[in-house]
């Protein structure tokens, strides 16, 4: 008889910051969102500027963000992730994660973006990504479609065992990704734009994905029954 596959855990919010010039109101602000819902990692999104004040600003946003059970990865300058006492670097495109593995492995993450075929995504597990990105936009600000994403989050779900992410551009979208079997959701820009404030987004964000993931179980279940 065959045996059935475990069931898929509820998949995780994964937050993107603004892009952070003065830390000290997002310190602030960060430990009501990291208790607002499952939050798995933060990533920090740095303004240009000398490495000195981007370790600092980095320093200035680590414990609200480590204390509140959260990985903290930095988009970018993979040489200021120890100085800084970050967990890992979301890095851009195969090179730049080949380029990063020697310093980050193995205590710290290296997760990848810019995969624009099925063969960069396969390329970036072997060489030991500790996650993939599909959704971003590129750039020129452009993103694939919500369907290419999804059977792009479907395809590496069902075969790699590397985590995949799903780049949610709204609610609507980190619902359908949830669904189509990312194992984080990466939301950022529409979570900071909303209305009601950042922690009732998230909220919501949360509340939608643990529905998708409900209902896709619940179909899965009945199928195999």
């Amino acid at each position: 008889m065959a045996t059935k596959p475990p069931p898929r855990p509820v998949p995780r919010l994964y937050l993107a910051t603004p892009v952070v010039d003065d830390p000290s109101s997002l310190a602030a602000g960060l430990p009501a969102l990291l208790a607002a819902d499952d939050i798995a990692a933060v990533l920090v999104r740095l303004a240009p500027t000398d490495q000195r004040t981007m370790i600092a600003r980095i320093k200035a946003l680590a414990p609200a963000i480590q204390n509140g059970g959260a990985a903290l990865l930095i988009d970018g300058p993979v040489e200021l992730v120890a100085r800084a006492g970050a967990d890992g670097a979301h890095l851009y495109g195969i090179e730049a994660l080949q380029d990063a593995l020697p310093s980050l492995k193995p205590d710290r993450i290296a997760g990848v973006g810019g995969l624009t075929t099925r063969h960069d995504s396969m390329t970036a597990g072997e060489a030991g990504a500790d996650y993939v990105l599909f959704g971003e936009p590129d750039a020129h600000g452009q993103r694939p479609s919500i369907d290419a994403i999804s059977e792009r989050l479907q395809w590496w779900a069902e075969l790699f065992e590397p985590p995949c992410v799903g780049f949610a551009a709204s609610i609507a979208e980190a619902g359908e990704f949830a669904a189509a079997g990312a194992d984080f959701v990466l939301v950022g820009d529409f979570i900071w734009a909303d209305p009601r404030g950042a922690a009732a987004a998230l909220m919501e964000a949360g509340q939608t994905i643990r529905q998708s993931h409900a209902a896709t179980s619940g179909k899965a279940k009945a199928e195999q029954g």
